[in-house]
């Protein structure tokens, strides 16, 4: 960084960044400012050199802010960049890469600083930072009015708004993205989460605003179009033959976009998918977005990031709105439904469905009105087949997608007419041929199972049962293992209720008066038997809605009958029963019909036919399941945290400090 510099280690030695940081004040019309920010330098390609010009940087910015109080050399350096970002559009049309090289090394170079400033300063000294203003010796005269600070925040958005997306700006753009995620990286700083602010304020109440609908189209649309990384040729470009200063623009230009995903306090987690390394703008871009969408509402103002994501519309909507809501725009839904579908595999991208089908209804309905929905819904099955190695915040993001599909009848409905044949991800049991419903109930109550056996949230079962019984009045054709794995979990509840029934039994013989704490298996106890109503609910309201259209539930369960006696005389389950012994008692008459030593495929024949003679108004009715995501029903916090930790473990480089806000894991299980 600096003229003709190469390496990292000749950060500290460089003449330019010496004069840049130290005591003498630099005029911002000085020609010393078009050498500094003429610099090739080779970007870093693993964590190692990454951090190497992290720490690199560090003694320079804080140098830095010691002498800039007098100097204003960082000021300078802010008014060259925008003095260059004023001509960037017309230097993208006339494909000037010198013009946008420079005004890449300068924004480089002040993402760079402010990352430090940020961790060293509050926001009011990170203002004073930039408020410097020349003045005669020894004068005491006040600042002038201009708020640079804010300048730079309105340049960045214009920039990200208005300069096309090019090989030969997509540097720029990715720094532009990067340093606007710098700016609001303070709440790493800060324990509380923060609800006002003077960046806060600058994005969404200052001159930004006007501004607002544009830039979270174009995160959008970034995010859409997927674009890989250009490669360095794309970047490079012969000197001038004519003299003057040779420019040459090295391989990733500075920005180590080769490398982005290496930088900060991540490295090379197993956790980050490796695609996104090629896919820097779009990733950094998705990640800008979900921050801005869940700033909190400040005192007085509400977040217009999060108005323009609940309203925006499709570009074929061609409807008039008596009012339009604030900052309201169109967009492509095909193309948006697409590249949600391709990029699920991210915990960020999973977010964003979640966001978009959680508060924009215009998006929700036409995800529920699309007929392939199998290629949105199989990749949100696969996070949760793979459960092992997801971190549990991503897993909690696909059952809560789930469950907010499921509210939707007319989805109930389609999933089970969509077959599916070899799903390759599925090891458990070969299923060369099944329905998109009867997959996602397997994949469900494994997950159940998984939980019951490894993290035993009680946040995640209910999700997982919830999903399940807003399904099941729908249930159709059940695959036979699908309709085994009911049962089986029914069994394995069941084993569980008896093993801590004798535990409990135990511990109150074993008592004999004494005052020793015991565990509370009472509460175990309820929990469990929670669970196990809501399965028989759920078995019940698909014998209630659709018996003859399920033969493989009623076989599997009758063949595990002995399963339900115990809790027959329950009182907690006396009424959901009578259902179910209804059938059982049905079922079983005809089969004894039958006669003895019935094949598998004499058995099916009796059951459909007699699901058929079975009169609907020998089962009780219940009230229709149905549950309902409510975000309120979230862990306090939970978005602005989580959102934090995806920036943070994607490695732009920011920095954390321990004792600010509390950042989850990404590591598996």
């Amino acid at each position: 960084m600096g003229a003709n510099t190469s390496q990292v280690t000749d950060l500290s030695e460089n003449t330019s960044l010496k004069a840049l940081v130290g005591t003498e004040t630099i005029s911002e019309n000085d020609p010393f400012w078009n050498q500094l920010i003429s610099f090739t330098f080779i970007s870093p390609t693993n964590s190692g050199d990454s951090k190497l010009l992290e720490e690199a940087v560090i003694p320079l910015a804080k140098t830095l802010i010691q002498n800039n109080p007098r100097t204003g050399n960082f000021g300078a350096l802010v008014r060259v960049f925008l003095g260059r970002t004023k001509e960037l559009k017309i230097s993208t049309e006339c494909q000037d890469q010198l013009f946008i090289w420079q005004a890449h090394n300068a924004l480089f170079m002040i993402r760079c600083l402010v990352k430090v400033f940020i961790r060293e300063m509050s926001e009011e000294e990170l203002q004073q930072q930039f408020s410097f203003q020349e003045r005669a010796p020894g004068s005491c005269g006040e600042a002038g009015s201009e708020d640079l600070l804010e300048e730079l925040l309105l340049n960045l958005v214009h920039l990200i708004v208005e300069v096309p997306l090019l090989d030969i700006t997509y540097s720029i753009l990715f720094e532009a993205v990067t340093t606007l995620l710098i700016f609001f990286s303070y709440q790493l700083f800060h324990k509380d989460i923060l609800r006002d602010g003077l960046i806060y304020q600058h994005i969404m109440k200052g001159r930004c605003l006007e501004l607002t609908s544009r830039l979270v189209k174009t995160l959008l649309y970034n995010f859409i179009r997927q674009e890989k990384c250009p490669p360095p040729t794309a970047h490079i470009f012969e000197p001038k033959a004519e003299g003057g200063l040779l420019y040459g623009l090295a391989s990733g230009v500075a920005s180590g976009l080769w490398s982005v995903f290496t930088l900060g306090g991540a490295g090379n987690s197993a956790g980050i998918d490796q695609d996104n390394n090629l896919l820097p703008l779009s990733n950094q871009s998705l990640l800008l977005l979900l921050v801005l969408a869940n700033l909190t509402d400040g005192p007085d103002w509400p977040n217009p990031f999060r108005q323009a994501i609940t309203c925006f519309r499709n570009t074929q909507d061609t409807s008039s709105l008596p009012v339009e809501p604030p900052h309201t725009f169109q967009i492509n839904f095909n193309s948006l439904y697409t590249a949600l579908c391709e990029q699920q595999r991210s915990d960020q991208a999973t977010l964003l469905l979640y966001t978009l089908l959680h508060q924009n209804t215009n998006m929700r309905t036409y995800i529920l009105s699309r007929t392939d929905m199998d290629n949105l819904v199989l990749p949100i099955l696969e996070i949760l087949y793979h459960v092992e190695d997801r971190n549990s915040h991503h897993v909690y993001m696909a059952l809560i997608i789930l469950l907010i599909l499921t509210e939707d009848d007319a989805f109930n409905r389609s999933i089970h007419e969509v077959v599916l044949k070899n799903i390759s991800w599925y090891t458990e049991r070969s299923l060369t041929e099944i329905s998109l419903g009867s997959l996602l109930i397997l994949v469900v109550i494994r997950t159940i199972q998984f939980n019951m056996t490894r993290t035993r949230d009680k946040y995640l079962h209910t999700n997982c049962l919830a999903a399940l019984a807003n399904m099941s009045a729908q249930f159709r054709s059940l695959h036979q293992y699908a309709a085994q794995r009911i049962i089986s979990l029914f069994a394995l509840l069941s084993k569980k209720h008896n093993k801590v029934l004798e535990q409990a039994t135990q511990s109150l013989r074993g008592r004999q008066g004494d005052n020793v704490a015991l565990p509370d298996y009472a509460q175990d106890l309820n929990v469990i038997e929670e669970v196990i109503r809501m399965m028989l609910e759920i078995i019940n309201s698909c014998l209630c809605n659709s018996l003859h259209h399920n033969p493989n539930l009623v076989y599997a369960l009758l063949y595990k009958r002995e399963l339900f006696e115990q809790f027959r005389s329950h009182p907690s389950f006396q009424d959901i029963m009578q259902n179910l012994d209804t059938v059982i008692g049905f079922f079983s008459q005809r089969l004894e019909q039958a006669g003895s030593d019935l094949s598998v495929e004499r058995v099916q024949e009796v059951i459909m036919k007699g699901a058929q003679a079975l009169p609907k108004d020998r089962l009780k009715k219940f009230p229709e399941l149905k549950f309902k995501y409510v975000e309120e029903d979230q862990p306090e916090d939970f978005f602005i945290p989580y959102v934090w930790s995806l920036v943070f473990n994607s490695g732009v480089g920011l920095y954390w400090n321990p004792h600010g806000i509390e950042l989850f894991s990404m590591d598996s299980g």
